[in-house]
């Protein structure tokens, strides 16, 4: 397994292919090194021996240690750990620990590669070429960004009706080598600090859509791919550091005429397994979301928290419900996750045919409870906003810049005039409030909420999975019965829960 600095070294020997801000950077900028901090608490916490069972796993492939972030899940044990392993991760830095992207994207290309095959056996190699880029994947520790979401164009169009073909990535030709893909995919996180890019489809696809179902893995310097590269840095410190200090990235990856070696495709134009790998990849990524989720809760409430400790208003009622009400959201989304854990099978839901076996065994975690953990904790985010703007008070928007409190004439009476509570250091309010301001009043911090809300997908596409997986048709039956009506079912009086 690797450390952080050969992370660091990796990203440091590839080509320039990276814009911002108009110009070409280097992976290693300055500007990225928060991101890069970031991910790399992945490598440092997979070295300590209180994490080891936590943090890694063995390759079902090799037999070897590795890290869980690019391990196949076998049992519903490997599901569990993956979500406390991001739980415990996104703790350590105050949010998103950004390589949830390559683990999630990685357990959707297996078990849909191995399908895929099956379409016509013998002439597709996509389980097999998956596995192979797999194991060396396991074997060098690397990390992926998972590239999913196309520019989409005119949005009551389908891929193959679009004016502009590469609104969506597709396979633009087929030679007997590879393929030659174009497109943009869009506000992909940190793929401009990621070894791989896995390209997915983005949507359930038609017959007509089949040059649009494509999934394969490139280097994140791959020549026909450009990346334009937004960076999301909270304002830099110079005399108040804060104890941890998170960057995040995401680019717009542009395919030109971009060449894909077959040894690297994993789907090239099987339509119902396009929108079949589009569907799985998010599920897995929700249910990482219910271990980052509350993670970032814990963060919410400490906040919450300290800021009525801070003002002194700790001990009052209207604050001790707003807490209730943070810490429910928060165990509502793990215990949600942790259900879907212990429900997962090697099965998939397909519409009007239910729970059906998919894949070649590894686990998958239970859909309906995924999506209802990532709905409810995605739509709280906003209001969990408006909780610590509630508590803290206009304090975090107006707060003097730290240098004020350096300047030797402003520093001492501002400390005098913005302390609060008398059990606390002037010094540590003045810190709680710098970093709040972060939080709540920074472009970052504005970057971030939009991400806990529609990252892994946004509530309304949750919404329709658990209304189209959800048997409401037996609760109907059930009242029914209840009400004397006809069509009534006395055995939908106690509908059996999933098995395990």
């Amino acid at each position: 397994m690797r450390t952080k600095q050969d992370f660091i070294n990796g990203l440091a020997k590839m080509k320039r292919n990276i814009y911002y801000d108009g110009q070409l950077i280097d992976r290693t900028d300055e500007l990225q090194m928060d991101c890069i901090n970031t991910i790399g608490t992945t490598y440092d916490e997979a070295a300590k021996p209180e994490f080891e069972d936590l943090m890694t796993a063995t390759s079902h492939l090799t037999g070897e240690k590795i890290n869980r972030f690019t391990h196949i899940h076998q049992n519903t044990t490997d599901l569990h750990r993956k979500q406390d392993m991001t739980r415990m991760l996104c703790q350590k830095v105050g949010g998103c620990i950004q390589r949830c992207m390559g683990i999630d994207g990685t357990n959707a290309v297996y078990n849909v590669s191995y399908e895929a095959d099956k379409v016509k056996p013998g002439e597709t190699n996509y389980h097999e070429n998956f596995k192979k880029w797999l194991t060396r994947f396991q074997r060098e520790d690397l990390v992926a960004a998972c590239a999913q979401t196309d520019t989409k164009g005119d949005r009551m169009l389908r891929p193959a009706e679009q004016p502009n073909p590469g609104a969506y990535v597709r396979i633009k030709e087929r030679l007997k080598d590879g393929i030659v893909v174009e497109g943009c995919k869009l506000h992909i996180s940190e793929a401009s600090v990621s070894d791989e890019i896995i390209v997915l489809p983005t949507r359930a696809l038609r017959a007509d859509d089949s040059d649009y179902a494509v999934a394969f893995a490139v280097p994140g310097d791959w020549d026909g791919m450009t990346q334009v590269v937004t960076i999301h840095n909270f304002r830099t410190r110079e005399h108040y550091k804060r104890g941890f200090m998170p960057g995040y990235t995401d680019s717009y990856l542009i395919f030109d005429n971009c060449f894909i070696p077959w040894e690297r495709v994993f789907l090239a134009g099987e339509h119902m397994h396009g929108g079949i790998l589009a569907l799985l990849f998010a599920l897995f990524h929700r249910h990482s979301y219910s271990g980052c989720k509350p993670a970032i809760g814990d963060v919410i409430l400490g906040q919450a928290a300290l800021a009525a400790e801070v003002n002194n208003i700790y001990k009052t009622e209207h604050v001790r419900e707003k807490l209730a009400e943070i810490i429910m959201t928060i165990e509502l989304g793990y215990a949600a996750g942790y259900t879907a854990s212990d429900l997962g099978k090697p099965e998939v839901y397909i519409p009007g045919m239910g729970f059906v076996p998919f894949g070649p065994g590894s686990y998958i975690p239970h859909s309906i409870y995924c999506n209802v953990g990532r709905c409810l904790s995605g739509e709280a985010v906003y209001r969990e906003a408006e909780i610590l703007c509630d508590i803290s008070g206009g304090v975090t928007a107006t707060f003097p810049h730290e240098k004020d409190f350096a300047n030797p004439v402003t520093g001492e009476p501002l400390l005098k005039y913005t302390k609060r509570n008398p059990k606390i250091s002037a010094e540590d309010q003045a810190q709680f409030w710098r970093y709040l301001g972060d939080y709540l009043c920074s472009a970052s911090g504005g970057i971030m909420n939009i991400g806990n809300y529609h990252g892994g997908g946004s509530p309304i596409m949750e919404q329709i999975a658990i209304t189209t997986q959800y048997d409401i048709e037996s609760r109907k039956k059930l009242v029914r019965f209840i009400a004397g009506m006809s069509g009534g079912d006395r055995e939908a009086l106690a509908p059996k829960p999933p098995k395990k």
